[in-house]
């Protein structure tokens, strides 16, 4: 424990104790008006691990929940899942980057598990690896190194590039690893969620979690009943009517599918989105326009919170779903969560392989073949379809959210395809709210060697 006084104001800094002993010491200012002090004996008196089971009878559990905070690492999962633990608006955490990363060496997910299934895999994967050399090499006569430029910092733009084009070409089912960064109620509400997500995948991971979280934190309430439906009468039918709820939820509402759910159709076939157009709506009234703060906000202020209550921007548009990926990270707003399919490959892939281009747009026809062959159920088709492929997206931000991501992704460290999405977002906002400080890179342009020097290093 650090403590600082400042005259009679006393300051404490306490990380030495575990998640459940940080949160219920937190507790205790709510039933005692002691200092933090005098709780903290009572920590060290009834033992680590065991001082919420002692002292937990009258209080509010998940108030309480909300104050001890830890870390899940997850490994050796598909990006699939990856994505369904990331598609919550209080994730924290980071996750394996396909922009510096081979993946050739990754186990794919295959729930088929088929001498078919398995071919197609191999067919993403060995055009993955096998064209690593001739991109870059095409990547270099398209941008030649200039005598300014550190060969270092060029080499690592060339190769970050690479990586860029080829993963289109990785299958959905290519496994990362990720981590997460929680507070304990939040842990237990998402993966309440997640134990009833539609891919088998997703609720064995999730069940797998909580019985970590539970072992270790037995008294934050992960038992393992709050993982399904029971079949006991009595005191335990509220809980099941609200789980069957809930599991028809998850059923009707985890993915946006405009082609199958009317909830999503009857939004997103009021405007008929062609693949490369972008629709922006919004509530915000055009009075904003007027708002001294937003006009004289300089680059790179964040815009005060309390103006997300003006309205919210809503954005509609197809976008590769590697780069969806990118563009998920955007947590303080909705995000909906695509259902990857086979409809549309993004070109910009093809037109960036040089030679390679032709070979690959049949390679792609070829695929999309076999895995219409191998199942004719949408969820699990996604393990084999590449990250290419484009899928509906529909985001919600209120204005300060918008600013921050427009202004961010507009930017040349950013994957080109979500790049030209957003350069788009920010024309059709100007057009509405000419008056509001934008600060967003519109250079057509999207190279850059400082893309090359984004990594972590070892300091010597």
């Amino acid at each position: 424990m650090r403590k600082m006084s400042i005259g009679s104001t006393n300051l404490f800094l306490i990380d030495e104790l575990g998640p459940e002993d940080v949160a219920m010491l937190q507790a205790l200012y709510s039933r005692s008006g002691e200092s933090v002090e005098t709780h903290l004996d009572k920590v060290e008196k009834s033992g680590s691990g065991k001082f919420m089971e002692k002292f937990y009878v009258g209080y509010n559990h998940k108030s309480i929940a909300d104050c001890g905070s830890t870390t899940l690492f997850i490994e050796d999962v598909s990006i699939l899942a990856d994505k369904a633990i990331q598609d919550w608006p209080l994730y924290s955490g980071q996750e394996t980057s396909t922009r510096y990363i081979d993946m050739s060496k990754r186990r794919v997910v295959d729930p088929i598990n088929s001498s078919a299934s398995a071919a197609v895999i191999a067919g993403w994967v060995e055009f993955y690896t096998r064209s690593q050399a001739a991109v870059a090499a095409h990547i270099r006569e398209k941008y030649p190194r200039r005598e300014a430029e550190d060969e270092k910092a060029y080499e690592g733009a060339v190769k970050a590039r690479t990586f860029d084009v080829l993963r289109g070409f990785l299958p959905a089912g290519i496994t990362t690893q990720l981590s997460w960064h929680t507070n304990l109620r939040q842990a237990g509400d998402h993966l309440s969620v997640l134990t009833l997500h539609p891919l088998p995948e997703v609720r064995d991971v999730a069940r797998g979690l909580r019985s970590l979280l539970a072992e270790r934190y037995p008294s934050s309430g992960f038992s393992s009943s709050a993982a399904g439906v029971s079949g006991v009468s009595g005191k335990h039918d509220e809980n099941n009517v609200r789980r069957l709820w809930e599991a028809v939820a998850a059923e009707e509402t985890t993915y946006l599918n405009p082609h199958a759910s009317l909830i999503d159709s009857d939004l997103w076939l009021s405007a008929p989105l062609k693949r490369g157009d972008v629709y922006m709506t919004s509530t915000l009234p055009f009075e904003v326009n007027g708002i001294s703060l937003l006009r004289n906000r300089p680059r790179g202020a964040v815009a005060p919170y309390s103006f997300a209550n003006l309205g919210q921007i809503h954005f509609d548009f197809w976008l590769d779903y590697g780069s969806f990926r990118d563009i998920q990270r955007h947590r303080n707003g909705v995000i909906r969560m695509p259902l990857l399919g086979l409809d549309s490959f993004e070109e910009w892939y093809f037109t960036e392989l040089g030679p390679l281009g032709q070979e690959a747009r049949d390679l792609v026809q070829s695929q999309v073949e076999a895995v219409k062959k191998l199942t004719d159920d949408p969820l699990t088709r996604q393990y084999y379809t590449a990250l290419g492929f484009r899928v509906p997206c529909r985001v919600t931000w209120g204005l300060p959210a918008a600013l921050y991501v427009m202004e961010l992704r507009s930017t040349k460290y950013v994957h080109p395809t979500l790049r030209s999405k957003v350069q788009k977002m920010v024309k059709l906002f100007r057009e509405r709210f000419p008056n509001i400080a934008l600060h967003a890179d519109e250079d057509p342009d999207d190279w850059t060697v400082r893309r090359g020097t984004q990594t972590i290093t070892e300091r010597k």
